[in-house]
Parts: C-alpha cells; sequence; structure tokens
C-alpha cells in the first residue's frame, strides 16, 4: 500500500485549487474516525479518504471520469476494494454503484466536510464548540452549502450509524485539524 507521505505528495502535485488540499485532509480524518468507530482498516480507509478526489482538479468538467482516473493512477497502490470505493464516491457519474461498508463510508464521510467546513466559516468560534444539534439545522437549510449533497450525508444509516453520531464522529476528527484547513478563529 502507498506510503502516508508518497500519498500527501500526489495529493500536492495534482491539487491545483486552493480547496482541494484541506478537504483531502478533512476526508481522511473522517475516514480514519468512522474506520475507528466501525473497526475497520483505520489506515486503509484514511490513506483512501486523502486521495480519492486526486483526479478533481483534471476532471471537474468531465465528472464521468472522477474516480476513474484517480483509480488509474493508483492501480497497484491500494488494494481493489479502496479502489472501488473511490470510483462509487461519485457514482452517480461513474456508474459504479456502492456496494459496501468502505464505500458508503467514502461518500458519506467526503460529503460531510463541505457542511462542516461551510458551518465552521461562518461561526464565530470557527471549529471550537461545534455540535451534532447546529448541523443537522444547517442540514434543513438549503441554501447553506446548497453543493453539499444532503442524501450522500444521509448514507450513515447504511454504515450503522445515526445522523448525530455521524456529525459527532466527523466534527471530532477535523477539530484537530482547524488550524492547518483554515477552520481556527
Amino acid at each position: 500500500m502507498i506510503s502516508r507521505d508518497d500519498a500527501m505528495q500526489l495529493v500536492s502535485n495534482h491539487s491545483t485549487e486552493p480547496h482541494l488540499i484541506p478537504h483531502a485532509l478533512e476526508t481522511e480524518a473522517v475516514m480514519r474516525g468512522l474506520a475507528q468507530r466501525l473497526e475497520q482498516d483505520q489506515d486503509l480507509w484514511a490513506i483512501t479518504g486523502l486521495l480519492h478526489d486526486l483526479d478533481y482538479s483534471a476532471t471537474k468538467d468531465t465528472p464521468e471520469r472522477h474516480g476513474m482516473e484517480t483509480c488509474t493512477m493508483l492501480e497497484g497502490q491500494l488494494p481493489e476494494e479502496a479502489l472501488h470505493a473511490i470510483r462509487a464516491h461519485n457514482g452517480e457519474h461513474t456508474g459504479t454503484q456502492p456496494e459496501t461498508l468502505f464505500d458508503f463510508a467514502l461518500r458519506c464521510g467526503e460529503t460531510v466536510t463541505g457542511l462542516i467546513h461551510a458551518n465552521a466559516l461562518v461561526r464565530p468560534n470557527g471549529m471550537s464548540g461545534m455540535k451534532a444539534k447546529s448541523l443537522k439545522k444547517k442540514m434543513k437549510e438549503k441554501a447553506f452549502a446548497a453543493n453539499v449533497n444532503r442524501e450522500n450525508i444521509r448514507e450513515c444509516e447504511k454504515i450503522g450509524l445515526e445522523l448525530g453520531e455521524f456529525f459527532q464522529i466527523a466534527i471530532a476528527a477535523i477539530a484537530p485539524l482547524a488550524p492547518q484547513v483554515g477552520l481556527e478563529k
């Protein structure tokens, strides 16, 4: 399996948009938190979260390729279960349907980062003191972080977590990264 240092180098080399590196780091942290809670391979889930959008800069205008090119780049460096999760995180466009716990965890885990990040940016204290309850309220506001797919977030139920617990895990995972991802106030 690819090392974290090598994975981070790939992310740095392929992320031409400023928001992609914080998103990759946040997704890595959320996936590690989910793996811990669900008793899965934390290193595998975290590295997959870190790398899942590796091709985004190159494929943003061809969504049917997003995830597919990442898997081509990572062939032989990640196990097939991780590559499938990467393809399935964009299943609406790639045609790869999510099937496993890993697939659904990546879909909801990477999506929730957008809601948390946007919420932290509008809060006076950033990530500090953020609660699941406030995220539940933001989920209901369609105009807030409008590009965040609420249905993907709700897929947390497919991994056996109710929304509140899922939010708690994700908040706890991202909070220590606040200074590194621009969410510390």
